[in-house]
């Protein structure tokens, strides 16, 4: 395998005519995690990673994998697997011989073929003729062939696209498991659930502008997110959350923690042997603050190519 490499964005723009499909994009995607790079349709997503790619030039400034650009590479398939967009496979060829085909194109070992259909499930159908696919199989197909190499890089697009529940459960895991090996993983999608469950790190852009970078949990600001707490007690429940290092303030509802997750709340309250009225967290939802960063109600301030973290919002909306 080769290593996890870093993928940086310095000031990409790509103009297409008088369209600006990608304006001044400063951001970095790191080894080790897996990535999301989301956003809405037409945000120029998938121009941004055609640029990193080298299949399509930028305007002005520049995309690198180590430190190189994607033409540069010594080899490749060997630092890089990509899935952009729908695959498109012969109907009458099988998996295995498409594989073969890429694999001494790029003088890759035959064996590594049945490896990489293995590792996605696929070996068993390796002689079958892709026509007879499903979706979700011609999905996995992408993702073989992008692991073929066995590089450190994987840069994929839409991967859960078509695959059943059962099959979008085992591409979580596996692409974790990639991504704990060292690799650098980065998934591009418009599907804000999906995101939420697969990915550590987060991209976001709209009208190619890079609009929030960082951990998928500073996207909704931890202190905007409090734990509604209260008990018929509610003066020694105050004094169990004092005692346990958590603030509270006075609400109609109860008293509003922040700082501490509803677990965190309801175990404070355990230990103490005081029996909860109600529990619930109060804060916007991660789509609410998505929506608000593609349509600029909300500016986090990684927007400018800096680290996100929980005091890089400047939206200070307090929460209700």
């Amino acid at each position: 395998m080769a290593d996890g490499q870093m993928l940086e964005f310095s000031d990409v723009a790509k103009r297409f005519g008088p369209v600006a499909a990608v304006d001044g994009l400063t951001a970095r995607v790191e080894p080790g995690v897996v990535t999301g790079f989301l956003g809405p349709n037409g945000a120029g997503k998938t121009t941004t990673l055609r640029i990193l790619l080298g299949l399509i030039a930028p305007t002005s400034g520049s995309a690198t994998i180590g430190g190189r650009a994607y033409r540069d590479l010594a080899h490749p398939l060997q630092t890089v697997g990509a899935v952009l967009e729908s695959s498109s496979f012969h109907p009458g060829r099988s998996a295995a011989a498409h594989l073969r085909v890429y694999a001494h194109a790029a003088g890759i070992a035959s064996t590594r073929v049945d490896e990489a259909l293995g590792m996605v499930g696929l070996g068993d159908v390796a002689g079958r003729k892709v026509g007879g696919f499903s979706l979700g199989m011609r999905q996995r197909l992408g993702l073989a062939y992008a692991l073929l190499g066995d590089p450190g890089v994987l840069v994929l697009d839409e991967p859960t696209n078509g695959l059943d529940p059962e099959g979008i459960r085992w591409i979580r895991r596996f692409l974790r498991d990639l991504a704990a090996e060292g690799r650098t993983v980065l998934i591009s999608s418009h599907l804000l659930a999906e995101v939420q469950q697969s990915v550590d790190s987060l991209m976001i852009i709209t009208r190619g502008h890079l609009v929030y970078q960082g951990g998928i949990e500073y996207v909704v600001p931890p202190d905007e997110i409090a734990t509604v707490v209260d008990a018929d007690d509610r003066d020694a429940l105050r004094r169990a959350l004092s005692a346990a290092g958590y603030e509270s303030d006075e609400r109609r509802t109860g008293l509003a923690v922040r700082g501490a997750d509803a677990p965190t709340v309801g175990r404070i309250a355990a230990d103490a042997g005081i029996a909860l009225t109600a529990l619930q967290r109060k804060g916007p939802a991660f789509e609410e603050v998505f929506l608000e960063l593609v349509s600029g109600a909300r500016v986090h301030s990684s927007a400018n190519g800096g680290p996100a973290d929980s005091a890089a919002s400047t939206n200070e909306e307090q929460t209700p």
